[in-house]
This record gives structure tokens, sequence and C-alpha cells, in this order.
């Protein structure tokens, strides 16, 4: 079996390309054919847990999903976790290698182009369909020369690129022509077509536009894609895609940390039509009115941290929680909430100790090895089952801790306080769980009525359908060429 491949590529962060991939593969696996999605660089600290231990973005994850494939770290090779506004913890096929600050990387990629090519060519000995996505833009010529993001991997690969513009953030046939005008031309030479993403209204509007960029551009349109509505039921990778959603009564209250990770943890959440996800930014109070606090995962713990008590969020969740009002903590968030926080060897950061918001009798120290798993537990009764997934670096331990939330193969996880309104976990992804989602928002008064992962799959044969729709698929098929070379043994 030979596979093929095709690459999408963007005008620009965040213009859909990850979802267009999931919607894609699904589309085609539904057509008989099998699909791997595979992205060469990727940087997210929203990443998910594969099962052999390893991590990958988030998207990867979810595509893998529309592919009806386990996730696999050959589907994301290298993935980058900003700890700073200039350095980044580098994954490289699922385990860390180190942190490098943003121009060290930049100028040193030895060893990533050869990891994300053996990676792509053991996906490809074992489907029919390689669905390729790029990261940023293939017109940021500065970073060209050590590209292995966009154009970098397609030239080496030899892959087809079609090229997708965002129409929602107006100037498309600016993004798509410019782009055209910039490329050198090996690498204009790898693109076969170009899509129009997130069109509102009546899409024959756009019919010369359309005409214009592929007179300009020489390439065919492979659609004109309406905005798919039901996107926020997806759980979203970049921070750019969460938002709060508007709800019933129960109302959760999330502070938008800095470097929030993991915040899956508030899609299904947020897909209860009972309940209302209000993401606070910076410089707002967060509100009286919450049922719920919901400290997130953090990339940099003892930063986020700080970060808070900046916005003076520390007085605002205690006030909540004097109030009689219910705080829960997740991985990072669950560190914060405990009584000290010590980085001896700096692994979060700097190192240092400090003081934590003193809801739980705890104390985390970072240290250790970074534990990355996929996780099944049940809550501490016994009586309902959670699955999620671990992805930390610290150990917590102390009094509130013989008060577990969650026992796994007979430890215990997580701390809960006395009163039982302060809880804490290092399990990611609990709430996907319906009956132990459901039990929480009873304790808090409300009534759970979604299933979330029948939603997740709903919306993704929604997004198939969508993409069929609007997109000449079978056009785009014939793009995708054979992947030339093999796996290395």
């Amino acid at each position: 079996m030979t596979a093929r491949a095709i690459m999408i590529q963007g005008t620009g962060s965040n213009v859909g390309k990850s979802m267009i991939v999931a919607g894609l593969a699904r589309a085609f696996v539904r057509r008989g054919l099998s699909v791997a999605p595979f992205k060469p660089q990727n940087m997210s600290n929203n990443a998910a847990v594969t099962p052999e231990g390893g991590e990958i973005g988030r998207a990867q994850a979810l595509q893998a999903r529309a592919a009806m494939r386990p996730p696999h770290t050959d589907m994301n090779p290298v993935l980058l976790k900003p700890e700073s506004e200039t350095g980044a913890q580098v994954i490289v096929q699922g385990k860390r290698r180190g942190t490098q600050a943003a121009g060290s990387f930049m100028r040193d990629k030895t060893g990533l182009l050869e990891a994300a090519l053996e990676s792509f060519h053991r996906l490809a000995a074992d489907v029919d369909l390689v669905l390729i996505e790029g990261a940023g833009s293939p017109a940021e010529t500065n970073l060209r020369k050590n590209d292995i993001a966009n154009m970098g991997f397609a030239c080496a690969a030899e892959v087809p690129v079609v090229l997708v513009g965002d129409i929602h953030r107006g100037g498309v046939i600016a993004q798509i022509v410019g782009t055209h005008t910039v490329l050198e031309s090996q690498d204009l030479a790898r693109i076969k077509g170009f899509a129009v993403n997130r069109f509102r209204g009546d899409r024959s509007l756009f019919d010369a536009g359309r005409d214009d960029i592929a007179a300009r551009t020489g390439w065919p349109s492979m659609g004109v894609i309406p905005w798919f509505w039901d996107a926020w039921k997806l759980p979203a990778e970049d921070m750019m895609d969460i938002a709060s959603r508007p709800g019933g009564g129960c109302k959760i209250v999330v502070p938008q940390l800095e470097r929030m990770a993991n915040f899956d943890d508030l899609d299904p959440l947020a897909a209860e039509p009972n309940v209302t996800v209000d993401i606070v930014p910076a410089g707002r109070a967060l509100p009286g009115n919450a049922d719920l606090v919901l400290i997130p995962g953090s990339k940099s713990t003892i930063g986020d941290l700080t970060y808070l008590r900046a916005q003076g969020w520390d007085i605002d969740i205690l006030a909540h929680h004097r109030r009689g009002g219910h705080v829960i903590g997740l991985c990072g968030g669950y560190q914060m909430l405990g009584q000290t926080i010590d980085d001896p060897e700096g692994v979060d950061g700097r190192p240092g100790k400090v003081a934590g918001l003193g809801l739980l009798d705890v104390h985390t120290v970072m240290a250790g090895q970074k534990r990355v798993t996929l996780t099944d537990a049940v809550t501490r009764d016994g009586n309902l089952p959670v699955s999620g997934y671990e992805i930390h670096m610290g150990r917590t331990s102390g009094v509130d801790c013989d008060r577990a939330w969650l026992r796994i193969d007979g430890r215990l996880e997580g701390a809960v306080s006395p009163d039982g309104r302060v809880r804490g976990s290092y399990l990611h992804g609990v709430f996907s769980s319906d009956a132990f989602r459901a039990s929480v928002l009873s304790e808090l008064g409300h009534e759970s009525v979604a299933g979330y992962d029948d939603g997740v799959e709903a919306t993704l044969d929604a997004l198939a359908d969508h993409l069929e729709d609007c997109m000449d698929l079978d056009s785009l098929l014939a793009l995708a060429e054979p992947v030339k070379g093999t796996a290395e043994t």
C-alpha cells in the first residue's frame, strides 16, 4: 500500500487549519480511506497524552479521533510548550528534550526535521492518506531558512500544499495573493490550490473575489467554506480560541491565567446547557455570584500564581470561599490552592519557594520526573468511574490529601478541604466523564443534561458534512501525491 499525502497550510495562525484537517479526516474516513493526521511542529500548552505516554498537541488528538485512530506521538513529533515570553519546553516524539530560548531554537533545530520526517514516514506506512497541517504562515520569510513547520517540511517531504485564508479577518485576497508574491519558486511549486475559510452570508457574493485569487495565483479554488457555528463544541487548542460560554444558571468562573494549560478541562462544562462558563481576562475582578471558581492548569505554576495575585484574583477567590462558594484546582491550579510551592531546582522557572492560596492543607515540591500518562480513576467512595490524563511535574502531600478526591489503582489522588468545598487533583479531563461531571454539578445544585463524547462525535460528523458541502473534496484528494521515501528502521 502506498500512502498519499497533502498538506493544509494557512496564511496565518488561527485561520482554521486544525478544524479543516479534522473535518477532512472524518470525511475521508467515511469514504472508506484509512487516514492519519500529522503536524511536524506545533506550539501549544494544551497538550494531549497518547497511549504510549507521550505528549502531542490537542488538535492532533482531536484529528486522530476524527480519523478514528488512537493518537500517537508520530502525529506531532515536535511540540513547543511556551514557559515564558522567550522560552519554551521542547517535546520531541512525545518526550521532553529540554527548554530552549526562542532565539536558540530558531538558530539550532538539529535533528528536528529528521525526527519529523521519520515520524511522517512511519505514519504513512500504515494508512491510505496522511493529512498534514502547517503552523502559522509560510509567508514569514525571516523564518524560512530553518523552517520545519511549513514549506521547509513540504519541500523536504515533497508533498503538495493547499493554502487556506481567513476571510473573517478581512483582506483574504491580500492574504493569499501576498503569500504567492513573497514565496520563493521552490515553495510556490508545492502549492496546488487554495481555499477561503469562515465566510458569512451568501457565498456567491465572493465568486468574483475567488476568481480574482485564482487568476492572480494560477491556483484552483478548493472551495469557500462558510462559518462552522458548532466549532465551539470541539476541544480548542489555542488560547485564542477559548471564550466564555453563556448558558444556564450554574455559573463557573475561570481566571484566565497567562500560561494557562490543558484548558480542554473546560469544554465538557461549556457543553452543558445549564452551565455558564465565565473566563475572566486580566484586569477584571472575578464575579461575586459564582457557584464554582475553577483554577485551571498552568505551564508555569509559580509564575501564574504571581500573575493571579497581580490581578487581585487571590482576594476574590478567598472572598468567594468565605461566602460559601466552591473552588476546584486542576494540576497547576491544585498546586496553587496549597500552603506552599517549593521549586528548589527551578524546574518551573526560577528556584524558590512561595506561599500558595492556603485553601488546602497541602505542600508541593516541584521535583522528580515528569509524569505523562492516561489514567483511569474512581471517586474515593468507588461509585463513579473517571477517565483522564496526568501531565505534570511536582509532588503534593499534606493533611488534606488524606481526604483524597479520587483513587487511582489503590492510591489516593488529590485533596479535599475539611468542609468539602475546596478540591484539587492532578488529573486532567475529569469532567469528560458524564456521571462524574453530573455529580459535581449536582453538588452545586444543578443538573447535567449533556453526553460529552457523543456530542463531540456528532460535531465531527457535522463538520465533515459541512466540508463535503462546500469544498471540492474529490479534487482535493486528487491533488494528494504518493509519499516518497520510507521510514528509518
